[in-house]
């Protein structure tokens, strides 16, 4: 007379109860309409939910590009790159805190400490600006128009300016 075998847990075949499929059907319809929402009302800060709007609209090829750079600008009035590598500053993370720097520009003072330190031949910083460069398009190429404008300013103390 051959053994009993106990069931084997890996072939064994289970099986979802009533309410299970029921809170499975309900969690996935609740994450359907948090994406169904999220589409047609969302924005970035409702990622996952809201779509990146910048993967998601197309912009206008007629109207203005910005592009935002910070610079320290010399005794002789030379602008220094103060971005990316010289300072160790990532592009998006510093366009992030914008509204934070323009409440305290004396923040733009640790860039040029960065500056300084990372590169201590540099010529001398007497002030440290952020400026926005709007290119203008038509069509989706450059007309070769372009306007700055400062938005935040800090000289830097014991520098005579």
């Amino acid at each position: 007379m051959p053994l009993p075998t106990a069931p084997d847990p890996l072939t064994e075949e289970l099986r979802l109860t009533p309410t299970g499929r029921l809170w499975r059907l309900l969690a996935a319809a609740v994450v359907l309409a948090l994406l169904l929402a999220g589409t047609v009302w969302g924005d970035d800060d409702e990622f996952p939910f809201g779509p990146f709007r910048m993967y998601s609209t197309r912009a206008d090829p007629n109207a203005p590009v910005t592009s935002t750079r910070t610079v320290g600008l010399t005794e002789a009035g030379e602008e220094v790159r103060l971005s990316g590598g010289e300072v160790g500053l990532r592009r998006a993370e510093f366009e992030g805190q914008l509204p934070r720097i323009a409440e305290h520009p004396e923040l733009l003072g640790l860039l040029a400490d960065a500056f300084a330190e990372a590169d201590p031949s540099a010529p001398d910083l007497v002030s440290v600006q952020v400026v926005q460069r709007r290119f203008e398009l038509v069509e989706g190429r450059r007309t070769g128009d372009w306007t700055d404008r400062v938005l935040v300013e800090y000289v830097l103390p014991g520098t005579g300016s």
